[in-house]
């Protein structure tokens, strides 16, 4: 197994955007088309990653090198099934921004495509990475050129909305960085190891009673980029302000930093606090279903619409997680794929007609359908993917999450149920409006059906919508041994508390259990 296809995949973004500053700025047609190229060439490198992926076999594809004995630090990466399909997620939807950003970007060009060039190696960095400081310079590598796309390249408000996203993200990574460190010193304590290295964390149990603080610490940073409610109101503004291509980036992809958090270090590194605080994160799961749903459903323009709908989505694969059981971790995994495909196409639809109409109130629309009917095909297929269509991705993620929940959390299934009953109202509501009816408005007229290319960017989102919709057995069968094993983290520390909590009955030396079932009777 290739142990160097990781690291490729990380740096080579970065080198195409080095080489990228020496082409003349002026140039644009060869300087969007290099980077499709670039971007092209490092999806069809990550696809290796699939087909040489053995399932259930723990991290591969991993590389180690030192950097610092005395810190403990080194590069190390590795990927298992949580990561894997993350990757690929990252490498397919920047061909698609890349792609989908031909015609938007007409100023400063070449500065926006290494921007994202470096976010692609931030992204694909974060997700790969095992060594704890490692992923944390990842992590903020990725915060520089998101602050850049929306600043410059984004909306009227871009200044307001990139400024409350970085402070956001800035104050939860502070709070993780304190406590990375502070776990590395107490594994230093009881082993005599300083290290980040995740493998070794992952087998060293650390004490309760610092496990809380330490859990908060991530969860907080994770909860701001998943975004958990109530810290999810920088989403919107810088959904509405980022270029198109910034919100499927933001949406399909760092969006996910946050749950992938939770699954790969808040949760198996701090099993007992996330067991503590499950409560909690179950009624804020829930709280973000229905308040995104519901705020969403009152929205008179479409892209703030979508950025809502996030807020609800993202609440269904917290709510997933915290069944605690394979159904719904499998679920909660799946559907942050499903997301970032579904919500990045909707944000890729909504940047398309807001080019040719530079406006995203529904009221300006009305009657789409019958003047460009190929797009409206898109929208709709999109639309009821997000909705949970039986058929599409939505479904089958959506389906194994209630199924998960309905087994320990029925309650908040329930209301996640609702969640889904609002989402096809305020979806089904806005797209009536938007293509149905007579033609209101005279500019309507005169837009024009979408282009080949615009077509060509469109097809493999609504490939791959239907592929996990009708087939997801691919998908499932190489996430579940990884999840299995972050969950058998959780129950080994709930039967420590169950038979910690059983009353015994003392008999010589040995402990008998007391319960409440009669004694069978043994006379003759």
């Amino acid at each position: 197994m290739d142990s160097t296809i990781l690291t490729f995949l990380i740096f080579w973004p970065l080198i195409t955007a080095g080489v990228l500053t020496l082409v003349r700025s002026d140039r644009h047609d060869a300087i969007r088309i290099y980077a499709l190229v670039a971007t092209l060439l490092e999806f069809v490198a990550s696809l290796y990653l699939l087909f040489a992926f053995e399932t259930g076999a723990g991290y591969q594809f991993v590389a180690r090198w030192v950097w610092s004995d005395a810190l403990g630090v080194s590069y190390q990466v590795g990927i298992d099934g949580i990561s894997l399909f993350l990757v690929l997620l990252t490498t397919f939807l920047t061909v698609i921004s890349v792609w989908a950003s031909f015609a938007g970007i007409k100023e400063r060009v070449k500065g926006y495509f290494i921007a994202f060039l470096v976010l692609e190696a931030g992204m694909v960095g974060t997700f790969c990475a095992t060594d704890l400081f490692l992923f944390y310079v990842f992590w903020e590598l990725m915060l520089l050129p998101m602050y850049f796309l929306i600043g410059i390249w984004g909306g009227v408000n871009r200044i307001y909305a990139t400024i409350k996203f970085v402070l956001y993200t800035i104050t939860g990574s502070l709070f993780m960085l304190v406590a990375i460190i502070y776990t590395a010193n107490v594994v230093h304590q009881h082993t005599g190891v300083w290290t980040f290295d995740l493998m070794v964390w992952s087998q060293f149990d650390i004490p309760a009673a610092q496990q809380l603080w330490l859990f908060l610490a991530f969860a907080l940073a994770f909860a701001i980029k998943v975004p958990l409610f109530p810290f999810h109101t920088w989403l919107p503004d810088a959904h509405v302000q980022a270029p198109t291509a910034g919100s499927i980036i933001l949406a399909g992809v760092l969006l996910k930093m946050g749950t992938y958090g939770f699954l790969r270090f808040a949760i198996p590194l701090f099993p007992a606090a996330f067991l503590d605080a499950l409560p909690y994160l179950v009624v804020l799961s829930v709280i973000g279903i229905i308040y995104g749903a519901l705020v969403a459903m009152v929205q008179k323009d479409i892209k703030s619409l979508v950025a809502y709908s996030s807020v609800s989505h993202l609440g269904f694969v917290m709510l997933g997680m915290c069944a605690l059981n394979t159904i719904g971790f499998t679920g909660s995994l799946l559907q942050q794929l499903n997301h970032g495909l579904s919500t990045g196409a909707l944000f890729l639809l909504v940047g398309i007609i807001y080019e040719r109409r530079h406006t995203r109130l529904i009221a300006d629309y009305g009657g789409l359908f019958k003047v460009v009917p190929v797009y409206g095909v898109f929208f709709m297929i999109t639309m009821l993917s997000s909705v949970g269509l039986p058929g599409t991705n939505g479904f089958v993620g959506e389906f194994l999450i209630l199924l998960g929940a309905f087994r320990s959390q029925t309650i908040a299934a329930v209301f996640g149920t609702a969640g889904i009953v609002l989402a096809a109202g305020y979806m089904l509501w806005m797209f009536q409006r938007v293509f149905f009816g007579k033609v209101t408005n005279p500019e309507n007229d005169r837009v024009t059906d979408m282009t080949l290319r615009e077509r060509a960017v469109m097809v493999p989102l609504i490939v791959m919508i239907f592929v996990i919709g009708l087939y997801p057995k691919p998908f499932l069968e190489r996430m579940e041994p990884a999840l299995q094993r972050v969950l058998s983290r959780v129950e080994q520390v709930r039967i420590v508390r169950e038979q910690a909590l059983t009353p015994t009955l003392f008999v010589g030396p040995a402990a008998v259990p007391v319960t409440n079932e009669p004694e069978e009777d043994i006379r003759p």
